[in-house]
């Protein structure tokens, strides 16, 4: 398989965590969103990553419909569900994913105030999430597709705040505890280029934006 990317795109962690998840081998192609060429145009309806082009040669795109085709032609990781469990988790899964943009969108915010009102809104998906959580995993001791949804989302928080000290985590001490449970999981690692912390620090980090002007903010190297 093959996996169409761009380096810092939360949907494409989604599908590459779930497969480093699974354990499904596979190879990554990234492109640069500025000059999409054009056989990716020709692969993706909507133009997005990621892309998947499987064994057969068939592109497949939305993350949501990828990570839904890689559950069926894999061995699920948790094999014996209810369809009613399946529905409850993929419902997590999306209170997950209906906010990656909403998380770039704050990162990038270029003054405090507007970085505060996006903050909060997230904080309502986590406050939810913190209610539901078990432990060490969002379901207990066992790694669930709902974990790698969230686990783009709480992997760009953890890289926030260690570049700034910025915690937008910090009202949520189980979702805390459940971050950096995730964020030592080697799939973490695995299920980014190597330089993706680089890259999205001069990204969302930026001298353009609230986050990247904090006193404390580390300097990339």
């Amino acid at each position: 398989m093959k996996v169409i990317s761009f380096k810092i795109c939360p949907f494409v962690q989604r599908v590459t965590a779930f497969l480093e998840a699974k354990n499904v081998p596979y190879d990554v192609e990234y492109i640069s969103l500025q000059d999409k060429p054009e056989w990716f145009l020709e692969l993706s309806p909507n133009a997005q990553v990621p892309v998947l082009i499987t064994d057969t040669g068939i592109a497949l795109f939305e993350s949501d419909a990828i990570v839904e085709y890689l559950d069926e032609v894999t061995q699920p990781l948790e094999p014996d569900l209810t369809p009613e469990q399946r529905a409850i988790d993929r419902a997590w899964s999306y209170q997950a994913t209906k906010q990656y943009l909403s998380q770039c969108g704050a990162m990038r915010s270029a003054d405090e105030n507007t970085l505060l009102d996006r903050k909060e809104k997230l904080g309502q998906t986590f406050a939810k999430a913190e209610k539901q959580l078990a432990s060490p995993f969002f379901k207990g001791q066992s790694i669930s597709n709902v974990d790698l949804a969230w686990l783009t989302l709480l992997h760009r928080f953890s890289i926030v705040q260690k570049h700034t000290g910025y915690d937008f985590l910090e009202p949520y001490p189980k979702v805390k505890a459940w971050q950096e449970h995730l964020v030592k999981q080697e799939l973490t690692k695995k299920s980014v280029a190597d330089d993706f912390e680089e890259v999205f620090a001069n990204f969302y980090l930026s001298a353009q934006t609230f986050l990247g002007q904090l006193p404390n903010k580390v300097q990339i190297q």
